[in-house]
């Protein structure tokens, strides 16, 4: 079995799978787990039988989720785990065990990566899984538990069944495989369909997701968790991503891609990528988005990417200020936010970036200095959407190792890493910071903006994209509302 347990809570739906940065949603919005679904993919290639269960996706109650995990009783169930939820993943480990104990439960993340033995030691848990190679690693387990193979590096275990034992590992986990070798994974069995529309990412549904790295060939921002999974990069080769386009194509009505590697692969990987997409067709018929940095691509290769059939590309502007940008390891720099935008309007792409405030070292003026920026980015008609977070400080992260040096932490009661208020001390108040962080997504509201969508509408598609960009933009801005800032503040 793998899969999600559902997590119930006033703070809305939680934004768990196949994300660095957690959110409570008041919205749903669902991300298609790409290596957890690889997962289940090689189990059951493997001649295993394999139930795909997201209570959060299938928006199951505990006990609807409880009796399904009773009557398929699996010998081994995966939990991808994260770490403003993994409180409540221990409680709920506890339940299942005591309600199957024969099952051995695993699991993976970057949480648990960071600190295997605080899991171990919280909850009956079985394994746990460190790196982001966690697919390649549970079939290597599935071995071990099925016929006794040894365990790969990377894997932390009780030593012996009933779970009171003494903990052991097998050292550090290595990014050794060659994602190459991946088969396609098996979309029926895992659900696709469950994330194929509520989804911010998708102007054209039934949309889905790939792969083509992992995770990012910069790899060094401060407050990235998947930095904790991922410290090599890695890519398919470009003919093996087109492959799997096609075999969307071909197979599933998907009408838009998005690619969720950290950062799409640039130079000649990205070129001989477009040309194939345009050799073989696929242009035609679906559109792509990615995540890219600013101050990396020429005009020549965002018009190519274009032509390719790319739509969206989601830029990681995280500040305007450059301080901040170095303070964080951030690639790419300020100024040239604006031009790598101007260049992507230009080949008739549409650009979305990303804002983060409460950076303990940032003034209000700084702060609001970025949502200036993206109001006037907005006004120019560079950019399209956006999304606007507070920073979280991850464990694991160099930004977390910071904040425990400078003792800017406010708690470490991980429940409160959910981003409705900020962790770290800044010169700001929690409500100056949420404040600043509907301040960003109201940012877009200028009459110039506003009149050259409504000027832009060509088809009923581009209606309903602005409806639901309008509906998630409300849902953000009552997702930062402020109530958590209202909490008794800890001791």
């Amino acid at each position: 079995m793998v899969g999600y347990p559902p997590i119930v809570s006033p703070k809305g739906v939680p934004l768990l799978s196949q994300n660095r940065q957690f959110q409570w949603f008041s919205r749903p919005t669902y991300i298609y787990p790409m290596v957890p679904a690889s997962a289940a993919t090689l189990a059951r290639a493997a001649g295993h039988e394999v139930l795909w269960a997201d209570g959060i996706a299938e928006r199951w109650t505990p006990d609807e989720f409880d009796a399904r995990y009773a009557s398929f009783a699996p010998d081994v169930f995966l939990v991808e785990t994260k770490t403003p939820v993994v409180k409540q993943h221990w409680a709920t480990i506890a339940r299942l065990k005591a309600l199957l104990p024969s099952a051995r439960i695993v699991l993976c993340g970057d949480h648990v990566t960071a600190r295997p033995q605080e899991s171990m030691a919280a909850c009956p848990v079985d394994y746990i899984l460190t790196g982001g190679d966690y697919d390649f690693l549970f079939a290597d387990l599935l071995r071990h538990v099925a016929d006794g193979a040894g365990l790969p590096p990377g894997v932390w275990y009780r030593a012996d069944a009933t779970g009171a034992g003494g903990i052991g590992n097998t050292g550090p986990h290595e990014l050794n495989h060659d994602l190459n070798t991946l088969p396609l994974i098996d979309r029926a069995l895992t659900r696709w369909d469950l994330y194929s529309v509520e989804n911010g990412n998708f102007k054209y549904t039934p949309g889905t997701y790939t792969m083509a790295g992992r995770d990012c060939w910069w790899g060094k921002c401060a407050f990235c968790s998947w930095t904790t999974l991922y410290n090599r990069w890695r890519t398919r080769r470009p003919e093996k991503l087109l492959d799997e386009v096609g075999h969307l194509i071909e197979n599933y009505p998907v009408r838009e891609i998005f690619d969720d590697t950290g950062c799409f692969p640039a130079g000649r990987w990205l070129r001989e990528f477009c040309e194939g997409m345009i050799a073989r067709g696929y242009h035609k018929r679906v559109v792509m988005g990615c995540n890219m940095i600013p101050g990396i691509l020429t005009q020549d290769l965002y018009s190519l990417m274009a032509r390719a059939g790319f739509r969206f590309l989601l830029f990681g502007l995280e500040s305007a200020a450059q301080a901040t940008l170095d303070r964080i390891n951030k690639c790419g720099r300020a100024k040239d936010i604006e031009q790598s935008l101007r260049m992507a309007k230009r080949a008739g792409l549409e650009p979305h970036v990303t804002c983060m405030v409460g950076y303990p070292w940032e003034t209000r003026a700084e702060a609001q200095a970025t949502i200036d920026f993206t109001r006037s980015l907005f006004d120019k008609g560079l950019i399209d959407t956006l999304q606007a977070t507070i920073v979280i400080p991850y464990p694991g992260t160099p930004l977390f190792d910071e904040c425990r040096r400078n003792g800017w932490l406010k708690t470490e009661d991980w429940d409160r890493y959910d981003m409705r208020e900020p962790i770290m001390k800044t010169e700001m108040s929690d409500a100056e910071v949420l404040e600043l962080t509907r301040g960003i997504y109201a940012s877009f509201l200028t009459p110039r903006f506003v009149a050259r969508k409504l000027l832009g509408i060509r088809r009923w598609a581009d209606v309903v994209f602005l409806w639901r960009a309008a509906g998630r933009v409300l849902g953000h801005l009552l997702d930062f509302r402020g109530k958590a800032a209202r909490r008794k503040p800890p001791s």
